[in-house]
């Protein structure tokens, strides 16, 4: 069975929002068993050297499985789906689009909105700060333009079935959840809200407020 180390207690600002989030719901799509060990951040559990071992950035999630060891979100979908094959086309061509598109969830979309995210808790001069906003919400709309155009004629972003893409995709684009941001682009909004509108993300939603508490 899959140990999952996720988040028994987090801060109520990151509730419902937390990347161990990314491999809950791939294990509930896959059928996979696994068994969530809590983590309590604002207790500290993650700064052990216990944890470091699993986590050297303690970082939530990591994973063991038949002693094998995993952190990073998508690092950790990734190796799932390779083991389960599932999620993931058994084909070498339709594998690397998976892998291209979970790399640019992480990467291409996720930096400029997570550095949205971040400015919302900076301290200083309000002029300065819109500034720096109005520069990040442009990297912003240039990475929604291109989801934009490249859902012109897909249903999900990697292949033509849903895969772990689109769980990280369709997590890093709820991250920031502004209805008014995603009116240019309803592509895009039509296809975050299609995968989670999956009955595996809704089991593993419900279970997950259900588990962790906000501090």
């Amino acid at each position: 069975m899959v140990t999952v180390y996720g988040f028994s207690r987090v801060n109520s600002f990151a509730r419902g929002r937390t990347r161990d989030l990314r491999v809950l719901w791939a294990l509930e799509e896959m059928g996979v068993p696994y068994r969530v060990e809590g983590m309590d951040h604002p207790a500290h559990d993650l700064n052990t050297d216990a944890y470091r071992r699993l986590s050297p950035f303690e970082q939530i999630p990591a994973i063991e499985d038949d002693g094998v060891v995993v952190s990073e979100s998508g690092a950790i979908v990734l190796y799932l789906a390779r083991k389960t094959g599932k999620l993931i086309p058994p084909d070498e061509a339709g594998r690397a689009q998976v892998v291209r598109w979970c790399f640019a969830a992480l990467n291409t979309v996720e930096l400029p909105i997570l550095y949205v995210d971040l400015l919302s808790f900076a301290k200083g001069d309000a002029a300065a700060l819109a500034k720096h906003r109005e520069w990040l919400m442009q990297w912003v709309h240039l990475r929604l333009g291109g989801l934009e155009r490249w859902l012109a004629e897909r249903e999900y972003i990697a292949t033509d079935g849903f895969t772990v893409a689109d769980i990280l995709m369709s997590l890093v684009l709820s991250e920031l959840d502004d209805a008014k941001l995603y009116e240019p682009y309803p592509r895009v909004r039509a296809y975050r809200d299609r995968c989670k509108s999956r009955p595996a993300w809704k089991r593993t939603i419900d279970a997950y407020c259900e588990f962790v508490e906000a501090a």
